[in-house]
C-alpha cells in the first residue's frame, strides 16, 4: 500500500510515477484525495462531538445536584448522540472506498527505472559464452522424451495441458537441483521454512496480488462456513504474510527465508509455439528467498538477492544475463525487479529462471508488519524483498540443451553430481 501522506504532499508526481509503469491512477488518485478530505473531517466531527459529550456528561450531575433545569443538556446531548452517529455511519462508507481504492493501487517504482514496458528493460551484465555446437542440436522436448526424463503424454493425460511428469532420471535431477539451491541457501544463513500450499485471501492481501489479480489463482471450492483458499502461486505469497500484524524487535532484523513449493498458476498454457514443453506450466517447482529488512539495508539486501540468484546459476555453468526491468514490467507490488534470464539454444533467446525484486514498504503496510527503533522506539514498517532461488521449469530444459552431447546424452553439471550418486552423464534410453 501508498504511504497516503506521499499522495497528499504531491498527487501530481504520484500520478506521473505511477504512468512510468503504464498503469494509469489519476482518476483514483484524485478521488483518494478527496475521500482523504473527506474522512478526517469526519473523523475529527466525531471526535470533537464525543468530547462534547463528556464536557456534557460531566456537568449534568452537579446541575442537578444544585437543581438546576438539565432539559436543555439531555437536549443537547441527544442532538450530540445522532449526530455522531450519522457522522459514523458516512466515515464507514467513506472508509469502505478509501480502503478499496488505496488496495487498488500498485507500489510505486523506483525513481531511477526506465519509463514503460519491457521493451525498455535493460541487460546489465552477462556470465559466460552462448552455446555453440558442432552438431545439429535438439530442442528439450525431444532431449528429455528420448532419456526417459519426463513424460509429457502422461502428464497430460492426468491433469490436461500444462502439466507433465518427472519420471526416473528426470525426477532424481529435479530433486538434485532443489537440493542444491537448499544447501546452498542454507550455507548462506537463511532460514528454510515449508509452509502451507493452501493460502487464506489475507496472505493474497498482503503481498498486493489480491484484490486486481484474484482470477490469477486457482480458489479452492468451499462451504459457506469455512475459510476461503487458494493454491499458493509462489512462497513468496505465504512467506511475506508470516510476520503479518507483528512488530518485530530491530535486533532480529534483517529476517531471512527460503522455501520450497510447487508453484500453481492459472495462466499458463501455450501462448507461443516455441513455449513447448515445461517452459510455461500450471505447476512448477521452485525454492524463494524472502528478506525482511530495515529501511535503509534493503538496497542492500536487494544487490544480495541478485548475487545469490547469479552464482546458483553460475554454479550450473549455464550462460546467462541479469536484466534490470522498466517500471513497466515490474509486477503491480514491486519497487524495482531484476531478472536472471538463461539461454535455451533451441528458443533462440533467453528466459526468466529468477526475478528478484524489492517491494519496499508496500507489502509491510498491507500486512502491517513493522519494527520497534532500540534509540527511539517508535515503530516503522519493515521492507520486503523476494527471489526465485531458483525455479526448476526452465532450469531443467537450459540444463539438457545447453549439455547435450552429439550422441544425445547429457552432461550432468559438477554441483549436482552428489546428489546423482557420483553419476557424470545421463545417456539415452536403450529401445
Amino acid at each position: 500500500m501508498v504511504d497516503i501522506k506521499l499522495i497528499r504532499e504531491n498527487p501530481e508526481e504520484i500520478k506521473a510515477r505511477f504512468l512510468n509503469k503504464e498503469i494509469n491512477c489519476n482518476a483514483a488518485v484524485d478521488r483518494i484525495m478527496t475521500l482523504d478530505g473527506l474522512r478526517r473531517e469526519l473523523i475529527s466531527k466525531t471526535d470533537n462531538g464525543k468530547a462534547e459529550q463528556n464536557r456534557i456528561s460531566k456537568q449534568i450531575p452537579q446541575l442537578k445536584k444544585e437543581g438546576a433545569d438539565t432539559t436543555a443538556l439531555f437536549s443537547q446531548m441527544n442532538e450530540l448522540k445522532e449526530s455522531i452517529k450519522a457522522a459514523e455511519a458516512k466515515l464507514k462508507e467513506v472508509e469502505s472506498e478509501y480502503n478499496t481504492l488505496m488496495l487498488g493501487l500498485p507500489n510505486l517504482p523506483d525513481g531511477d527505472l526506465e519509463p514503460g514496458g519491457k521493451e525498455n528493460n535493460k541487460p546489465i551484465r552477462y556470465f559466460g559464452e552462448p552455446h555453440v555446437f558442432d552438431f545439429q542440436p535438439q530442442n528439450h522436448v525431444d532431449l528429455c522424451t528420448n532419456l526417459g526424463l519426463i513424460d509429457y503424454v502422461r502428464g497430460v493425460k492426468l491433469s490436461g495441458s500444462g502439466f507433465w511428469i518427472y519420471r526416473g532420471m528426470g525426477a532424481r535431477l529435479e530433486w538434485a537441483l532443489l537440493n542444491y539451491f537448499i544447501d546452498t541457501h542454507l550455507g548462506d544463513g537463511y532460514e528454510l521454512v515449508l509452509v502451507p500450499h493452501m493460502l487464506g485471501y489475507e496472505c493474497g492481501l498482503t503481498a498486493g496480488q489480491f484484490p486486481k489479480f484474484e482470477e490469477d489463482v486457482f480458489w479452492l471450492d468451499s462451504s459457506e462456513d469455512e475459510r476461503r483458499r487458494f493454491m499458493l502461486p509462489t512462497a513468496e505469497t505465504a512467506l511475506v504474510s508470516l510476520h503479518r500484524d507483528e512488530i518485530l524487535a530491530e535486533a532480529d532484523l534483517p529476517r531471512k527465508y527460503i522455501s520450497y513449493t510447487p508453484c500453481f498458476r492459472r495462466e499458463a498454457g501455450s501462448y507461443r509455439a516455441d513455449e513447448r514443453g515445461m517452459v510455461r506450466g500450471h505447476q512448477f517447482n521452485k525454492v524463494e528467498m524472502v528478506q525482511y529488512t530495515k529501511p535503509e539495508d534493503s538496497d542492500a539486501a536487494f544487490e544480495e538477492l541478485v548475487g545469490k540468484a547469479e552464482a546458483l546459476v553460475k554454479g550450473l555453468g549455464f550462460h546467462f544475463r541479469t536484466v534490470k526491468l522498466a517500471a513497466g514490467d515490474c509486477s503491480a507490488s514491486m519497487a524495482r525487479t531484476y531478472d536472471i534470464e538463461i539461454q535455451i539454444p533451441s528458443m533462440q533467446g533467453y528466459k526468466e529462471v529468477s526475478s528478484v525484486s524489492n517491494a519496499r514498504e508496500y507489502q509491510a503496510r498491507r500486512g502491517m508488519i513493522r519494527f520497534k527503533r532500540e534509540v527511539t522506539g517508535k515503530t516503522e514498517f519493515v521492507h520486503t524483498l523476494n527471489g526465485s532461488g531458483l525455479a526448476t521449469s526452465r532450469i531443467l530444459p537450459a540444463l539438457v540443451e545447453q549439455n547435450q552431447q552429439k550422441d544425445g546424452s547429457v552432461v550432468i553439471p559438477e554441483v549436482l553430481r552428489k546428489y546423482l550418486g557420483g553419476m557424470e552423464i545421463i545417456r539415452p534410453q536403450c529401445k
